[in-house]
């Protein structure tokens, strides 16, 4: 017909998880009269997640509000103070959360919440999604072998004081807020002290030598400029950047995740209700004059001496693993994620320091940059190892050249890491493929590693 709107299909579909981002309202306004949504991870955090992709499909019953005092059926996006019905919006309820989100969110043991996963897997799910995973599909892609090995270590004893003093001073700290009766008034800093504990337990460098710790010294004109610039929640220098409304300055990935695991519409900064444009160049164009353009000195600069570099466990580990890489085959190309670059360039300083050659790519870089550093990895036969920030290299590249993944450090959501590993296992590879996860015992990656079961299940299920 000449008035029907063209099939419409959504890659990467997982991007509109948060139903109130402006990209899933504009998704949402797409007429089409067939749709499909694409995602190797619809699900990262929560089954609440799962709302946006059935809200772009427009399917019923599940996508409907529904009116209390007649037989309305509206969409969300619709809803105003007063419906077409004449009722008022609070008489309307969302047929997802009374059936799906709340039973599950509230008491996922209880039989309420039972019955609720078994009406998400056998009825919702079973009726509109189409699963093709690599195993189901082995025949057809012929695709090598994937090993995953969980690495543990150990602290050395300095290591193990410094993290212990830093758990310790992060109880405080955190007895403090619920003494105070404030705890649900800190998410921001709470989830502040976790990435430190995370950043210790890398290097405890990236905690000594960060910029948070420089400006607690009286750096003054450090403060002014590149506190501005880094990022409020995982204090990197800020990748893909956006701008709240606060003017507060936060990576595009990590207000994403920070708003989707703990649902949290305010600033993690300063707690004011969250406003952001992430789907625009507005937000960009507010950032701050020293984030645009210009090389970063980054950590080694602040090191008092690099003649005096120490190394971490898990550095040294990494080492041992690549030595062992090139050992079995001399041709072997790997490629090491982590979600800190100051990490990265520590593990970047301390391979050259011992004669691996190796590239890195972040958010930081432009197109241009990324581009080159790519070409050099792929066409280089000397470059072995590609230094990836896991949310600048996570997705979207295709680097069959590499055998083997080194994954620094664990992340919240096992989806993100699982998107990582297939950087190299896919169609075009040809020699197994090895995948080394690191974990130091008795931190809090072992806490995260069974958060990331806990999800696991739920993404299996």
């Amino acid at each position: 017909k000449d008035d029907s709107f063209p099939p419409c299909s959504f890659l990467q579909a997982h991007f509109i998880k948060d139903r109130r981002c402006n990209t899933a309202r504009a998704v949402f306004a797409l007429e089409s009269e067939y749709k499909w949504a694409l995602s190797g991870t619809p699900l990262q955090n929560r089954v609440g997640e799962l709302y946006s992709l059935i809200r772009f499909l427009q399917i019923f019953p599940y996508s409907n509000y529904f009116c209390k005092d007649c037989d309305c059926q509206i969409l969300d996006t619709n809803m105003k103070k007063k419906c077409d019905c004449g009722h008022s919006s609070v008489r309307h309820f969302c047929w997802w959360n009374k059936y799906i989100a709340t039973p599950i969110l509230y008491g996922s043991a209880s039989f309420e919440g039972r019955r609720a996963m078994t009406l998400l897997k056998e009825k919702v799910l079973k009726g509109i999604v189409l699963r093709r995973t690599k195993i189901g599909r082995a025949a057809d892609l012929a695709l090598p072998p994937k090993t995953v090995t969980l690495r543990r270590d150990s602290f050395d004893r300095n290591e193990m004081e410094f993290y212990e003093a830093l758990y310790t001073q992060s109880c405080t700290q955190f007895d403090s807020y619920v003494v105070a009766g404030t705890l649900l008034n800190n998410y921001a800093h709470i989830f502040d002290l976790l990435t430190r504990l995370r950043q210790a337990v890398d290097h405890p460098y990236l905690v000594a030598f960060s910029k948070t710790a420089e400006s607690r010294e009286g750096c003054k004109n450090q403060q002014n400029g590149a506190m501005e610039s880094q990022c409020g929640i995982c204090h990197e220098l800020a990748e893909d950047v956006v701008v709240t409304s606060c003017d507060h300055v936060f990576c595009k990935t990590c207000l994403m995740e920070y708003s989707a695991t703990l649902g949290n519409v305010s600033c993690p900064s300063c707690s004011t209700p969250l406003t952001v444009d992430l789907t625009t160049e507005n937000s960009r164009r507010k950032v701050p004059a020293n984030l645009k353009g210009g090389k970063r000195s980054g950590i080694l600069a602040r090191l008092q001496s690099l003649a005096d570099f120490k190394t971490s466990t898990k550095i040294d580990a990494l080492r041992e693993e690549i030595r062992n890489m090139i050992e079995h085959d001399g041709s072997a190309k790997g490629i090491v994620f982590s979600q800190f670059t100051s990490f990265l360039d520590l593990i970047e300083f301390s391979l050259q320091r011992s004669g691996i050659k190796c590239v890195q790519l972040n958010g930081k870089m432009n197109m241009v940059e990324k581009g080159r550093a790519i070409d050099t990895f792929i066409n280089d036969p000397d470059c072995r190892i590609f230094l990836m920030s896991l949310k600048a290299g996570g997705v979207a590249l295709n680097l069959t050249v590499a055998s083997h993944v080194f994954l620094m450090d664990p992340w919240w959501n096992p989806a993100v890491e699982s998107q990582a590993q297939d950087r190299i296992h896919r169609i075009g590879q040809f020699k197994p493929i090895r995948s080394t996860r690191f974990v130091i015992k008795d931190t809090v990656e072992e806490r995260i590693l069974q958060l990331q079961e806990k999800k696991q299940l739920v993404f299996d299920g």
